[in-house]
């Protein structure tokens, strides 16, 4: 049994999810949230992990995840706060091997390596969750480096948020680039300052190859989402 204080407990308001991302999936997800959904598919559909366990780490209802993506693995965990999200995740029509943990894999500086140590083979995806909230220790980057180095993992984050529109080319388009944070960023928006929000996950995944793509969220706010991925060792057996 996971200890009350490494256990996920219910939010029906959270940060990264919750009644008002529902009422914005409801209203966006087949419109202005579709381009990058569709970038997303590309992502989901390029990442063969190599194992047939997934994690997914704060999935909400999986609206961004293709049709299908669940039954591409033999079993399926999704550790998710929100109680809505969760019953609505297990009605998907590929949601037949999927079950619930409670584990609070991101509270504490030991919280991945409760998640390593609770699923050794199991590849994870942590699902636009990590630049919602706030690292334990101010960074995500030594803390997956040191848990989760021998695992199969992939993010796709928050790196800025902004109300300044991009350029009117870039929905739906995903690009790969290593460059700096504002070569990134002139990618998608024209010269001059751009106010943002930094969300601390630039990088994530450190020299990894890495790729981003724009969603707008809503109808004044856009954010450039990162996709970082670690192949990890071969599973055992």
């Amino acid at each position: 049994m996971t200890p009350d204080r490494h256990r996920l407990h219910d939010h029906l308001l959270d940060p990264s999810g919750g009644l008002v991302y529902h009422l914005r999936a409801l209203r966006h997800r087949h419109g202005r949230w579709a381009p990058f959904h569709r970038v997303l598919a590309g992502w989901l559909a390029g990442w063969q992990p190599g194992r047939r366990e997934l994690v997914i780490v704060g999935p909400s209802a999986g609206y961004g995840l293709p049709t299908g993506f669940l039954a591409r693995f033999g079993r399926v965990t999704a550790l998710e706060p929100d109680p809505l999200a969760r019953w609505l995740l297990a009605r998907r029509p590929d949601a037949g091997r999927l079950g619930f943990d409670r584990l609070d894999c991101l509270a504490g500086t030991d919280g991945l390596a409760r998640l390593a140590a609770a699923h050794p083979q199991a590849a994870i995806l942590f699902s636009n969750v990590l630049g919602q909230l706030p690292a334990p220790g101010g960074d995500w980057r030594p803390l997956l480096a040191r848990h989760l180095a021998g695992h199969a993992w992939a993010s796709y984050h928050d790196v800025i948020s902004t109300t300044t529109a991009p350029k009117p080319d870039c929905a739906g388009l995903g690009v790969s680039d290593d460059g700096s944070l504002e070569a990134v960023l002139a990618r998608f928006w024209p010269g001059g300052t751009l106010p943002l929000t930094d969300h601390d996950t630039f990088r994530l995944g450190g020299e990894r190859p890495r790729r981003y793509a724009v969603w707008q969220i809503a109808r004044r706010r856009w954010h450039l989402v990162e996709w970082a991925d670690n192949t990890g060792a071969a599973p055992h057996g």
